[in-house]
């Protein structure tokens, strides 16, 4: 049905693979941080542009959306992130990344693309480009969004900014997201698809002093060790073995010298969850733990506790998510598409554009690791037996995709997921036209 429209949709690809790598390269040597995509919503913008797009920009801060109508037909949200992380890049690569940023705290950070939205953008890019050129293949309208600060929840902000109102309703929301599997493998499932997530600021109070006079003070270093050891427990032993929760303290700062007992110490804390009982669970047993221990050491004050985001269950529609693997497995091959057995327990905002919009949305992942690197393993074995320590993670300062193939496996995931619906002969006959 969608087969040869498609394979006509990705013919000039190969030629555009050398321009899209030089794009990937650049943007993964200057990563900025999460509402800061200046530089990144610039270069966006201008190639939009380039291809013919409709293009706003600002929405959400920095984000960037493309809008292209192609005669009558559905509407398809095709959503890429920009932001990167305050992490110091070790890949050594000819292009890596040494940028530097002030971030919301004021201090500076190194900034490195660790999670591959650089690859996200890249593809995205790719995708436009296609469509652009090939007009007479699909009917429809897409929308391309280029989203900022995912890392902190920058989906919100451009539902905020009047997106619903400003754009083209979409009947489908496509996304994907690029993972330390082997290029050329893709993986979703219907249902549950990654948990959600919630963050926390934590700040302890103490009393300082001498380090050589421990009785006068009330350590909050010793305070934040024991809360640290104690949430370990919310997993261990508050949660069910057969359901999902993780806690992680990923900051921890206190104090500015080794003899002084400083007054206070702050921690931020992340918590993933996949069913909402275990959710307000768990963060009342974060709540409690915080509170107790600081009361056990005497604290002066209460601890303050604060949000800094939270992000959903990001859920696959059913229906969707089967004609997406379908059309995936059609361009890759069925032996390189697989289901997940489990949610993962990463999270992502995507799913607000779906949610937002009352549609259907799906989220898949696509390998973007050297395949040499999975020598003599089975990739389905992946799926329960988890990556190789040979291989980075995403966030690791040593996370980098190969560009090839990983830029072009990524465009065309993205056309063949939009394929069902600007392919169809529903779309096509909606024009006026015929499918061959």
């Amino acid at each position: 049905m969608t087969a040869a429209p498609l394979t006509r949709l990705l013919a000039s690809l190969p030629d555009r693979l050398p321009g899209l790598r030089a794009v990937y390269e650049d943007l993964h040597a200057h990563p900025e941080l999460s509402f800061q995509e200046f530089r990144t919503a610039g270069i966006v913008a201008d190639r939009l542009r380039q291809q013919g797009w409709d293009v706003t920009e600002g929405v959400g801060g920095t984000g960037v959306v493309g809008v292209l109508a192609n005669g009558e037909g559905p509407v398809v949200l095709l959503r890429a992130d920009m932001d990167g992380l305050p992490v110091q890049e070790r890949t050594g690569l000819p292009y890596a990344s040494r940028a530097t940023a002030v971030d919301g705290d004021g201090d500076e950070v190194p900034v490195m693309h660790a999670c591959g939205h650089d690859m996200h953008v890249t593809c995205l890019l790719g995708a436009t480009a296609q469509l652009a050129g090939a007009r007479g293949e699909w009917r429809g309208t897409v929308v391309a969004v280029f989203q900022p600060a995912e890392e902190v929840g920058g989906a919100p902000a451009m539902i905020e900014d009047g997106f619903l109102e400003r754009f083209p309703r979409a009947d489908i929301c496509l996304g994907q997201h690029v993972a330390p599997a082997p290029a050329g493998f893709v993986g979703t499932r219907p249902g549950p698809v990654m948990a959600a997530s919630d963050s926390l600021r934590v700040r302890l109070f103490g009393r300082g002093g001498h380090g050589s006079t421990p009785e006068s003070t009330i350590d909050p270093v010793v305070m934040a060790a024991a809360v640290v050891m104690r949430l370990q427990t919310i997993v261990s032993r508050e949660t069910g073995a057969a359901q999902t929760a993780v806690v992680t303290v990923g900051s921890l700062h206190a104090g500015t010298k080794e003899n002084i007992i400083p007054d206070s110490a702050d921690l931020r804390i992340n918590i993933r969850s996949t069913a909402p009982a275990v959710r307000e669970r768990v963060l009342t047993a974060v709540q409690r733990i915080v509170r107790a221990e600081a009361a056990a050491s005497g604290a002066p004050k209460e601890p303050e506790i604060t949000g800094l985001n939270s992000f959903p269950v990001t859920v696959n529609d059913e229906r969707a998510t089967g004609t997406v693997m379908t059309a995936i497995a059609e361009a890759l091959g069925q032996e390189r598409v697989f289901t997940l057995p489990q949610t993962l327990t990463g999270s992502e905002d995507f799913g607000v554009f779906g949610t937002a919009l009352g549609v259907p949305s799906v989220f898949w992942h696509f390998g973007g690791a050297d395949p040499a690197l999975f020598r003599d393993i089975d990739p389905e074995a992946l799926l329960t037996d988890g990556l190789p320590e040979t291989v980075p993670a995403n966030h690791s300062p040593h996370f980098a995709p190969v560009p090839d193939p990983t830029i072009g496996i990524g465009v065309t995931t993205l056309l063949a997921a939009a394929a069902p619906w600007l392919c169809s002969e529903e779309a096509r006959a909606a024009d006026g036209e015929e499918e061959d």
